[in-house]
C-alpha cells in the first residue's frame, strides 16, 4: 500500500469532535458512571470525577490527540516515530483495541436483543427473573444478535472516515443527546408509593447529586479516587490508540484546544445526564438497593423499573435501548477503526481488505466470548479479586492492566524523554496559543504518573500486597 495515497480525514472540527465524543460516550459510560456515583457517595464521586476530568483527563486526552496529529500516524507507528526505543509502547497500545474488540460486539448484541424485545412489545419478559441469564447462556441467540451488531459496525468502518465514521457520528450524536435528555426529564417526574412511603424522581436526584460523607475514611476516599480515575478511561477513550488514530485525521487548521474542551464537555455532560436518567428512575421503584447493582443495572434492574412504569415503560424501554445501541455503535466503530488503521500499516493492505479481515477476527473472537457463557464456561479469580469469565478476563487485561500501564509510560515519555514542549508546540498550531501549557507540564511530569502507578498497582492487586509488606 502506498502510504502517500492516504489519507482521508475529518472534514472539520465538528466531525472530529462528534466522532471523538461518540467514541467516548459508550455503554460503559452510560451505565457504569451512574452506578459508581450511587456506590461512591453520590455528589462526592461527581466532584472528584469533575476535578479529574479537568486535570488528568485533560492531560491524557491532549497527549493522545496531539501525538496523533503531530505524527500523522496510528498508535503502532506514532510512538516509534517519536523515539525508536519507545516503539514497544505503540504495540502495547495496539493490544487494547485488539482485546476490547473480542467482547464489545457481544455486549452490543445483548443491547440489540433487548431493543428487539421492547420493539415487539415484550418488555415484561425482560423484567422477569432469570431472563438475562437464560439469554446469554443460550447457544444460538447471543451469536445471532452479535452478528447484527458487528455487521453494522463493519459497514460504517468499511465506508471510511468521511463517508462512514464522520457521517454516522453527525447523524447519531445529536439524536443520542436529545434522547438522553428526554428520558432524564421523564425520570424526574416519576413517583411511586410503597407501604405508605412515596419516593419521587426528585428524591432520587438529591441522592445522586448531594455529596454523602457518611463513613468516609482515607482508604475509602482512595477507592473513590481510583474508581473515578478508571472511569476516565471509559469516558475519554484514552490510552487505547483511538484518540491517537482520530487525532491523525485532524487537519492542522483545527484548534485542538477548543476541540478537546468540547469533547470533555460533551462527554461529561452525557455522563452526568445519564445519571439523572437512570438513578432517579431506579430509586423510585427499587429504592437505594437497586441503584448500585453494577453491570446488571442495564439488563436486570432497568427492565424491572420499566415494567413498574406501566404502559409507558415499554416506550421508555424502546427509547432507552435505541439510545444505548447508538452509544455502543459509536464506540465500537472507533475501536474497529483503530484496528483497521494500524493493520493497514502493518500488513500494507487497503482499507476495504483490511476491514474484511478485522471483521473476521472480530467475529471469531466474539463467537468464543459468547461460548464463554455456555460451552466454554469457567470461573477465574482475577488479581483484583473479581471472579470472572472469558469476557471479564479480556476486560480486565485491557482496561485494568494495560490502560493504566500505557498511561503511566506515555506520561514518562512525554514528561521526561521528549519533554512537554513537544506536545505544546502542536497545541499552538491553529490556535491562539496553549494557555494551559504550564498546568499540562506540571501534571504530565509529576502528578499523573504517580496516580497512574497507584491505579496500576491497585488494579493488579499489587497495592494490597505492598501494603501488607509495609505493616
Amino acid at each position: 500500500m502506498n502510504n502517500n495515497k492516504k489519507k482521508s480525514g475529518f472534514t472539520g472540527s465538528l466531525g472530529f469532535v462528534l466522532a471523538a465524543a461518540g467514541s467516548a460516550v459508550g455503554v460503559g459510560n452510560i451505565w457504569r458512571f451512574p452506578y459508581l456515583v450511587a456506590r461512591d457517595g453520590g455528589g462526592l464521586f461527581i466532584l472528584v470525577y469533575l476535578v479529574l476530568v479537568l486535570t488528568f483527563g485533560f492531560v491524557l486526552l491532549t497527549t493522545d490527540i496531539a501525538i496523533g496529529r503531530k505524527t500523522g500516524k496510528n498508535a503502532w507507528q506514532a510512538f516509534a516515530s517519536i523515539s525508536p526505543k519507545w516503539g514497544f509502547l505503540g504495540k502495547l497500545t495496539f493490544l487494547v483495541p485488539v482485546l476490547i474488540m473480542t467482547y464489545y460486539s457481544v455486549i452490543g448484541g445483548w443491547i440489540v436483543k433487548y431493543m428487539v424485545v421492547y420493539l415487539t412489545g415484550q418488555g415484561n419478559l425482560a423484567a422477569q427473573d432469570g431472563f438475562f441469564g437464560q439469554f446469554i447462556t443460550s447457544p444460538v441467540a447471543p451469536i445471532f444478535f452479535m452478528l447484527i451488531f458487528l455487521a453494522i459496525t463493519a459497514l460504517i468502518v468499511f465506508r471510511g472516515v468521511e463517508k462512514g465514521i464522520e457521517k454516522f457520528s453527525k447523524f447519531v450524536m445529536p439524536i443520542l443527546l436529545v434522547m438522553i435528555i428526554g428520558i432524564a426529564v421523564y425520570s424526574l417526574t416519576l413517583s411511586y408509593t410503597d407501604q405508605g412511603i412515596t419516593r419521587t424522581g426528585l428524591d432520587g436526584l438529591a441522592i445522586y447529586l448531594i455529596p454523602n460523607f457518611d463513613g468516609l475514611t482515607v482508604p475509602k476516599f482512595l477507592n473513590i479516587l481510583l474508581d473515578a480515575m478508571s472511569q476516565l478511561f471509559f469516558s475519554l477513550s484514552v490510552s487505547m490508540g483511538i484518540m491517537i488514530t482520530y487525532g491523525s485525521y485532524v487537519k492542522k487548521d483545527v484548534d485542538l484546544n477548543k476541540s478537546i474542551a468540547q469533547i470533555e464537555f460533551f462527554d461529561t455532560a452525557v455522563a452526568l445526564i445519564a445519571g439523572v436518567m437512570i438513578i432517579p428512575a431506579i430509586y423510585v421503584f427499587s429504592g437505594t438497593a437497586g441503584m448500585t447493582s453494577g453491570p446488571s443495572l442495564m439488563f436486570v434492574s432497568l427492565p424491572k423499573t420499566f415494567a413498574s412504569m406501566g404502559p409507558a415503560g415499554n416506550i421508555i424501554g424502546i427509547l432507552f435501548f435505541v439510545m444505548i445501541l447508538f452509544a455502543a455503535l459509536t464506540s465500537n466503530v472507533s475501536i474497529m477503526e483503530t484496528l483497521v488503521a494500524n493493520c493497514m500499516h502493518i500488513f500494507k493492505k487497503e482499507r476495504k481488505q483490511t476491514c474484511s479481515w478485522i471483521s473476521i477476527y472480530s467475529l471469531v473472537t466474539a463467537l468464543v466470548i459468547c461460548l464463554g457463557y455456555n460451552m466454554l464456561y469457567f470461573e477465574y479469580t482475577l488479581p483484583n479479586g473479581v471472579v470472572g469469565q472469558l469476557l471479564d478476563i479480556m476486560d480486565y487485561i485491557s482496561n485494568s492492566f494495560l490502560m493504566p500501564l500505557i498511561s503511566l509510560l506515555t506520561c514518562i515519555l512525554v514528561g521526561w524523554v521528549i519533554k512537554p514542549s513537544w506536545i505544546a508546540s502542536e497545541m499552538e498550531i491553529g490556535s491562539n496559543g496553549f494557555n494551559k501549557k504550564h498546568l499540562y507540564t506540571f501534571l504530565v511530569r509529576y502528578i499523573v504518573p504517580v496516580i497512574m502507578a497507584i491505579l496500576f498497582f491497585q488494579s493488579t492487586g499489587m497495592l494490597n500486597y505492598l501494603t501488607y509488606l509495609m505493616k
